[in-house]
């Protein structure tokens, strides 16, 4: 199941897909396209 939610503090402007049980996406979305911004476990991502 893929679960995603928007993020809050400094990431407050991205959003978060779970594409597997510990490989996140981060991204955000604009008017014309989904524009990627990082991929990784939780650890990597938010150390």
């Amino acid at each position: 199941m893929i679960k995603d939610h928007k993020l809050k503090g400094v990431w407050r402007d991205f959003r978060e897909c779970h594409i597997e049980l510990d490989l996140l996406l981060i991204y955000t979305i604009t008017d014309f396209e989904l524009r990627p911004t990082r991929l990784g476990t939780h650890s990597q991502l938010f150390g």
